[in-house]
């Protein structure tokens, strides 16, 4: 069986609210191949040299920055956006992370919506660090819809270099996952892998959960020859205690290898089985 090169991460999100240290810490125990760094309000998700030394200690490599693109981190890292995204491409060299994840702006943001395609085009020219835009959703409430976020939610409508995929925000936006995965094509280097089942909310469940492809896309990733990251990206706070936590974050590393590798060995027995069929038909033509 040939396992795909698509390395598993844990995104530190996972395991709030507990600390960006625990989700090394846990990914290390687990087996995960990897971190995705979310850079939030723990002061230790923002301090490089912290995230060094957690990576060394527990030999777990960051593979992946998620730049501060969140309402409760409008202050981190500046209140200025692309001062935000350069730091987040500054720690990710400097961590070894070959992708910076990164959100289309908020409509409010007028300015940095206005130029944000084309600053991303300049800063990934800049730099073998990917900048990876994350398909978002709409907001809704009641019978309500806000379209939150500029030029669109749907990042597909956009150029760029490189996409992430988000499942939970497919779900949320009620998109159908497979075609956004087909309209990325080949840039899509970067998989958030939850579950969801279609709410208002953004619910990030454990993959298998709810009614998003999960199978499918790891399965068609697999199959293409994906070389980018899968990161295990699912709320957690409902857990009853740490243990709880860690099951779920077992059960989702378990469901992410298991339809990686399903899918190679298919592909394998696959080729297999035409190679042996060629053969056969081969050795039984007539002779001249």
């Amino acid at each position: 069986m040939r396992i795909p090169d698509a390395k598993v991460a844990l995104s530190t999100a996972s395991v709030y609210p507990e600390s960006t240290a625990t989700a090394f810490e846990i990914a290390a125990r687990l087996g995960y191949d990897g971190v995705e760094v979310m850079v939030w309000t723990d002061p230790v998700s923002q301090d490089i040299e912290a995230l060094r030394r957690l990576s060394d200690y527990h030999q777990i490599p960051v593979l992946a920055v998620h730049a501060p693109c969140l309402l409760i981190t409008q202050r981190v890292w500046s209140t200025d956006p692309w001062v935000k995204l350069q730091r987040a491409r500054a720690a990710a060299e400097k961590l070894g992370a070959s992708t910076v994840v990164v959100h289309p702006p908020f409509r409010w943001q007028r300015q940095y919506a206005r130029d944000f395609v084309t600053g991303i085009w300049r800063m990934a020219d800049e730099t073998d660090v990917r900048f990876a835009v994350e398909n978002m959703y709409p907001w809704r409430y009641r019978d309500r819809e806000m379209l939150a976020y500029a030029p669109d939610w749907d990042v597909t409508k956009d150029d760029y270099r490189h996409f992430t995929i988000d499942l939970s925000h497919t779900a949320t936006a009620r998109t159908d996952a497979i075609q956004m995965v087909d309209r990325m094509g080949d840039r899509l280097g970067h998989l958030h892998l939850a579950d969801g089942n279609g709410s208002n909310k953004d619910e990030h469940l454990v993959p298998g959960r709810g009614t998003q492809p999960c199978a499918e896309v790891l399965e068609r990733l697999a199959l293409s020859g994906f070389d980018g990251h899968v990161v295990i990206e699912v709320n957690t706070r409902r857990a009853m205690s740490s243990a709880e936590r860690e099951a779920d974050l077992a059960e989702a590393l378990a469901f992410t290898r298991l339809h990686l590798a399903s899918s190679a060995a298919s592909a394998a027995s696959a080729a297999s089985a035409s190679s042996a069929s060629s053969a056969s038909s081969a050795a039984k033509a007539p002779r001249t």
